[in-house]
């Protein structure tokens, strides 16, 4: 018989079973739903509604199936529906009355909401480690590049000398203002709706902001409405982790196009490569094939369940359901792909050779001419239609800007003496761009260091990392400290 079915005169169809039922894949939160429900007991006692010697009991069966569950002993049935009646289930079948005196005060609607708030937040902390591991893979590899040169890019044409280090940080600051995006969704999903009820709360007398501290939350939700009913948390997850992925799927179409013949900048290790069946020259990036393509798929998980919460009324319906295969999937893929995508980055050799060849083809260094002409009392605009008709001239003879004598400058204009070959030199031209941002030596130097100093700041370690209670949304290393909310005060827990 189900735990609901005083209401009912029959049982429910046999297909109804298998369609409404979640453990299939809630089962993956037991960990936070017993957790949730040790936290209320005690909290039950506390107050006097349930006797301490039925809480002590519930808490010590449930530590008992906990170790059960992780020994793989427990068998879950899909007629008690999802994770949090499986274990009532098994509860009560070890302890009897003590065990039907757990659900008090408490309904699934604000069980679930509390489960899932908590596998996220351990979740975000776990994906937070796997991206400060990236960030620091990239901040090694700018280290031993920061004098590599090779062309920067739009429009994907050869544009203007870079350093590989000045291109590839580019992605350690996306990589940061998504720890910056999960650091906000952490702060929104930190909010315990435990006692919400199925929506109104209930007339026993519980203590919210006791079973919140028992269980790592910063503050409660205000209104049970919404505690049983939002899911914008989840969304804000969905969200940073489709950027997060958009990210990673830009890096990975350039490795793609990097470890091309045409370009041949890059050569993946064996490791992370494959071959062709029919083809036996072939080595194909496919691991930054499939990041790019599992992208999509994270993004139709966040539009998935935009969808489903789009016309939904208050408070609790089984349409949200739907959110918790999305969200583990989401969860699955982020971190299936972050440690392969770092190894793949850190086994890679760069050809230099290559890259600076190619900075000096595609007149990578026109700006630089340009720039040298008004430094020299030209103005801009009469400067870049001189280098334009340089540019013009080199191409019809097949040579470079540097390769013109100085009797071929002045030709165009008298204004060029030798001085100008200094500009063209390549590595002139990237270190000469010392503005904050740029690509000089002296610059980027001081961005490893911020970023190692970003690392240091947020706990991160080769692999060691903080519980994640210890930080503050959105600290950056432009100096500017975002405030979390010290919701702990707010709501005096």
């Amino acid at each position: 018989m189900k735990l609901w079915g005083g209401r009912f005169t029959k049982s429910t169809d046999s297909l109804t079973d298998h369609f409404h039922s979640s453990i299939s894949f809630d089962k993956r939160m037991y960990k936070q739903d017993i957790k949730g429900s040790i936290a209320h007991a005690r909290m039950l006692a506390k107050q006097g509604i349930i006797s301490d010697e039925d809480a002590e009991k519930i808490a010590d069966t449930l530590e008992e199936i906990l170790t059960d569950i992780e020994k793989g002993i427990v068998t879950f049935d899909e007629q008690a529906e999802d994770i949090h009646m499986n274990i009532e289930k098994i509860l009560t079948a070890r302890i009897g009355e003590a065990g039907k005196r757990l659900h008090t005060g408490r309904s699934r609607n604000d069980q679930v909401a509390l489960d899932i708030r908590m596998y996220v937040k351990e979740e975000i902390t776990q994906i937070k480690q796997n991206i400060f591991e990236l960030i620091a893979a990239i901040n090694s590899i700018a280290k031993e590049h920061v004098n590599t040169i090779m062309p920067g890019y739009t429009h994907l044409q050869r544009a203007q000398p870079v350093s590989l280090a000045h291109h590839i940080l580019a992605y350690a600051e996306m990589l940061k203002r998504d720890i910056s995006r999960l650091n906000d969704t952490y702060r929104r999903t930190d909010v315990m709706p435990l006692g919400s009820g199925a929506l109104a709360t209930t007339t026993y007398p519980l203590d919210r902001k006791y079973t919140a501290k028992l269980l790592g939350f910063s503050q409660i939700t205000l209104n049970s409405m919404d505690g049983v009913s939002d899911r914008d948390f989840l969304l804000d997850l969905l969200s940073a982790l489709s950027i997060l992925m958009m990210h990673l799927s830009r890096f990975c179409e350039e490795i793609i196009l990097w470890a091309s013949f045409e370009f041949k900048y890059i050569e993946l290790d064996d490791a992370y490569s494959t071959g062709s069946s029919i083809m036996p020259q072939k080595k194909n990036p496919d691991m930054a094939e499939l990041i790019r393509g599992k992208t999509g798929r994270v993004y139709g998980n966040l539009m998935g369940l935009l969808t489903v919460m789009k016309g939904l009324p208050l408070a609790y319906n089984k349409d949200m359901q739907e959110d918790k295969e999305s969200v583990f999937d989401t969860i699955d893929t982020v971190e299936m792909v972050l440690p392969v995508f770092t190894n793949m980055l850190k086994t890679a050799q760069f050809n230099k050779e290559n890259m600076y060849k190619a900075a000096g083809g595609g007149f990578t260094n026109a700006t630089d001419a340009a720039d040298w002409l008004v430094k020299n009392g030209v103005a801009f605009r009469d400067a870049h239609e001189i280098i334009g008709k340089l540019v013009i001239y080199c191409i019809n003879q097949n040579i470079s800007l540097e390769e013109l004598s100085l009797e071929e400058f002045n030709e165009i204009s008298p204004v060029f003496n030798s001085t100008v070959y200094d500009a063209l030199n390549l590595q002139n031209c990237v270190n000469a761009r010392t503005v904050p941002g740029g690509p000089s030596e002296s610059y980027i130097r001081k961005l490893i260091e911020i970023n190692e100093n970003y690392l240091k700041e947020q706990n991160y370690s080769a692999g060691e990392y903080s519980d994640g209670q210890n930080y503050s949304a959105g600290d950056y290393s432009d100096g500017q400290n975002y405030p979390m909310g010290n919701s702990t005060k707010e709501q005096n827990l």
